[in-house]
């Protein structure tokens, strides 16, 4: 693991932690998304971190209520809750990848999921949220579409995204190569996010 991501990941908790941070407290009335982002190949050492930091954050900062939502567990509980997986794990075997994703474009649209995950994990009632597995529900479903309407159901907790990929503050490149596109007519990329450790600027 590189030194730098190294530096980045250590300084993810003291921030976390911060009252400040908790409360919103200097980032005026914007929605309180924060994305940490990484390289792709970095995915199984930032996994790894999320985990510990996770539960240092437990056994330091008990009375710090954390909700982690990895994407590829939300997606497989609401399929499952729909009664979906079955059908989609079948269809991929007969028909393909291209095939399921179509016929899941309608049950995984990021509002449908965003309320699975508001009646399911209610995460307005908790502290802080960390959302990873990005990569592994892509294309399935998209990241930005999801920020779009997630703070909806955030009631100010503060969100933080692991993206493996690039964010410059403006625009978004998952795996560093795909970037940002709409989804649905007149929707726009998700821009009102914070970068919560930038990354050090190549000269």
């Amino acid at each position: 693991m590189r030194h730098e991501l190294t530096q980045r990941l250590n300084q993810i908790e003291p921030k976390v932690s911060e009252a400040k941070f908790l409360s919103g407290e200097g980032i005026g009335n914007e929605i309180a998304c924060y994305i940490f982002d990484y390289d792709a190949e970095d995915e199984l050492e930032v996994r790894k971190h999320v985990a510990n930091l996770i539960s240092r954050i437990e056994t330091h900062r008990p009375e710090l209520r954390v909700l982690h939502l990895d994407l590829l567990d939300v997606a497989v509980e609401y399929l499952s809750h729909r009664k979906f997986l079955d059908k989609a794990i079948k269809m991929q075997v007969q028909k393909g990848d291209v095939a399921v994703l179509k016929a899941l474009g309608r049950p995984m649209d990021s509002e449908r999921v965003r309320d699975f995950i508001g009646n399911t994990y209610h995460p307005g009632n908790y502290d802080l949220v960390f959302l990873s597995g990005v990569g592994s529900v892509w294309p399935m479903m998209r990241a930005h579409s999801l920020l779009n309407c997630l703070h909806t159901i955030m009631n100010n907790t503060p969100l933080v995204m692991f993206y493996p990929g690039s964010f410059d503050g403006a625009t978004l490149r998952l795996f560093g190569r795909i970037t940002t596109e709409r989804v649905k007519p007149n929707e726009k990329p998700y821009y009102r996010a914070f970068n919560l450790v930038p990354r050090e600027k190549q000269s």
